[in-house]
């Protein structure tokens, strides 16, 4: 009867120091193993948002459209080949000036939204337009201005 007992106790500390063994030799393993599954997903979710942002693009990037550029220019597209992207964008910065760019260095296309906020014009209290002076109003303002500091006498 002893012996039945000191094996149920050694049968039952075996079990449990077994798994307590088998965590301390293989857990370091199966925690690498779940990071690497864990990454391995994470990056394939992040591939295929990137993959439907530039379809998207590619949809909204059609000649006449408004486009921002990495440089910071805005332009209009005269020519775009959206399944050959080593074939240079030909784009329009302003009336009769094109250039060439990387079909990649098309950063965004412009929406409606993203340009110039709409102006109430029923407001009174805008301010209004500066007035642009001609090269001699300039002149005549600097000769005034010139004249006037000779009149005055300095503290």
């Amino acid at each position: 009867m002893i012996f039945a007992q000191t094996t149920a106790a050694a049968a039952d500390t075996a079990s449990s120091g077994g798994i307590a063994t088998f965590f301390s030799q293989y857990g370091l393993i199966i925690l690498l193993v779940l990071l690497l599954v864990f990454m391995f997903w994470s990056s394939r979710r992040r591939m295929a948002k990137q993959k439907t942002e530039q379809e998207a693009k590619a949809r909204q990037t059609v000649p006449g459209a408004e486009v921002l550029l990495q440089g910071g220019l805005y332009g209009t597209i005269i020519s775009y080949d959206p399944d050959n992207l080593d074939q240079p964008a030909i784009v329009e910065l302003a009336p009769g000036v094109d250039i060439k760019v990387h079909s990649q260095a098309i950063l965004r296309v412009v929406t409606p939204t993203d340009e110039a906020p709409v102006v109430d014009e029923s407001i009174d209290d805008a301010p209004a337009a500066p007035q642009i002076e001609t090269a001699e109003e300039t002149a005549d303002r600097l000769n005034a201005e010139k004249n006037d500091k000779k009149d005055t006498p300095e503290a």
